[in-house]
């Protein structure tokens, strides 16, 4: 081969080599949730709009009020971001697979199993323990758990409530078995129970709920009585969607807010506003 072609072949095996493609890049890390929300500038809450005194919105004051409310503006305001509410059907909120609609729940939710499974949970921010209450028509024949027998039991959809009277709570608090044989009707929130009961209905002989929930319903004169004792206890925690990952410095920067927020008072403070002086955010006995 002439001098001549060897020079023809290396300029090519050179000009090969010049436009082969370079590696592939590496693709970029997502971004967690704790990021794009502190970018946004605003971390979406879902809430409920009729549960007092958890969280409800004034429409007098156009304003929400309530502990959870509260407690969301103090982790938002402890995160660096604005608090925006929206109000999805529970069901949709347990149910997980939330499609970044909204980005946390601080609405009272009991960690349970189940909802573990589609949801990631920080440490309890407080304590609720479940109480039947019975219309006050009835509370002369209902005196105790046992009267409740076959009765209509009225409580919210896709909560533990309905899931302890249909014998399906999984959580170690629980104080006593749910009554025999009875009638589970289902509405959005158990406090429409109480004020169904309160316009003059007569669908159900009774709800089950929070205790306090159902404190706050009595001293506001819902025509509801306290029947039997607690029948469990159960642990609330802020979640978040297992589905929206990466979360983990979302989720391990909520669960410090919850550890401080209990260190420093600010929890314990709030549910005495709220709940008549009482501190709920140690578990009950």
């Amino acid at each position: 081969m002439t001098t001549y072609r060897l020079l023809l072949v290396a300029l090519g095996a050179l000009i090969l080599t010049g436009c082969a493609a370079p590696p592939p890049a590496a693709a970029p890390a997502e971004k967690d949730l704790l990021d794009i929300i502190r970018e946004r500038g605003v971390m979406r809450v879902s809430t409920d709009a009729n549960y007092a005194p958890q969280s409800y919105f004034d429409e007098q004051t156009k304003t929400w009020t309530g502990f959870d409310i509260d407690v969301a503006y103090e982790v938002g305001r402890r995160l660096g971001v604005q608090v925006e509410f929206v109000t999805p059907d529970w069901s949709a909120i347990t149910a997980g697979n939330w499609a970044r609609r909204w980005d946390v729940s601080i609405g009272s939710m009991t960690i349970t199993p189940e909802r573990e499974k589609v949801l990631d949970f920080t440490p309890p921010y407080y304590y609720t323990a479940a109480q039947f209450g019975v219309r006050s028509d009835l509370q002369d024949a209902i005196k105790g758990l046992d009267d409740l027998a076959g009765k209509t039991i009225c409580v919210g959809e896709a909560t533990v409530y309905e899931e302890y009277l249909n014998g399906k709570l999984n959580i170690e608090g629980i104080l006593v078995q749910p009554p025999a044989d009875v009638k589970v009707a289902t509405v959005k929130t158990d406090l429409e129970c109480i004020q169904s009961m309160q316009a003059g209905r007569k669908d159900y002989d009774a709800v089950l709920t929070a205790s306090n929930v159902l404190d706050s319903a009595i001293k506001n004169g819902a025509p509801v009585a306290v029947v039997g004792p607690a029948v469990f206890a159960d642990r609330i925690g802020i979640s978040i969607d297992k589905a929206a990952k990466p979360n983990a410095k979302f989720l391990a920067a909520l669960s410090k807010i919850v550890e401080d927020m209990h260190a420093d008072g600010t929890l314990s403070a709030l549910s005495k506003k709220h709940f008549n002086g009482f501190d709920l955010t140690k578990l009950p006995r």
